[in-house]
């Protein structure tokens, strides 16, 4: 048996379009069916960044921290700040990751100083634009302080035609699908339901498969009464 020796198929998004339009009945002719459906990939595109983790949109990032300095606002593609380290003299051997704790908006309000200095221990994301983290205690200056965070970013946006999506392979299906539901409600409202059903079931299969392979272990414990 021969076959093509190559595994990177992709879709721009003009033949993703294109097969969209077709799950529609409907064949693009003119322009604005173009930039509809370009419109469309970037509603949907913000919709899945609420459905959940992306894992391919999880970046580790980091900030210099300034001395007495607790608030710094995060790049503007940043959704939300996962878990988070401090690092202590970054790129050397003696390099050390320490954890540091997310604490909730009312558990920062509640501080009583804000100005403390020592080495950060906890954390608080401000989900505002742009992502604001609050540290405390404010870093001080015994040393360079790296705030090293595991970042959820937006997914890119849709620009131009000849592009691809800033996705992994196995959405794909899940992307046409969705971009065909979101055509048909406004111009194949016949095939919405049918549309609608075999999208939520490709995400459904996408989502499922885009998760943490790591092994989870867990251990019982026995207290005597």
């Amino acid at each position: 048996m021969t076959t093509s020796g190559v595994a990177n198929f992709d879709l721009q998004f003009d033949d993703l379009i294109a097969e969209a339009y077709e799950r529609c009945g409907i064949e693009v002719r003119a322009g604005y069916d173009m930039k509809t459906a370009l419109r469309s990939l970037n509603i949907i595109f913000a919709e899945w960044a609420n459905r959940g983790l992306n894992l391919w949109t999880i970046e580790q990032r980091q900030q210099v921290l300034t001395a007495g300095v607790y608030e710094y606002n995060l790049p503007s593609d940043t959704i939300n700040a996962l878990s988070a380290v401090i690092r202590t003299n970054a790129g050397l051997s003696t390099q050390q990751d320490i954890t540091i704790d997310r604490i909730s908006r009312a558990e920062w309000l509640h501080i009583p100083n804000k100005n403390t200095q020592s080495r950060p221990a906890q954390y608080y994301v401000q989900r505002s634009v742009p992502t604001t983290v609050y540290l405390y205690p404010s870093p001080d200056d015994t040393q360079t302080w790296t705030f090293v965070y595991y970042a959820i970013r937006r997914i890119e946006n849709a620009n131009n035609y000849t592009e691809t999506a800033d996705i992994v392979f196995r959405f794909l299906p899940a992307l046409v699908a969705a971009l065909a539901f979101h055509l048909s409600v406004k111009k194949a409202p016949d095939r919405m339901i049918a549309l609608k059903q075999l999208y939520e079931e490709e995400f459904a299969r996408a989502a499922a498969e885009d998760r943490d392979t790591a092994s989870v272990f867990l251990t019982p414990t026995y207290t005597a009464s």
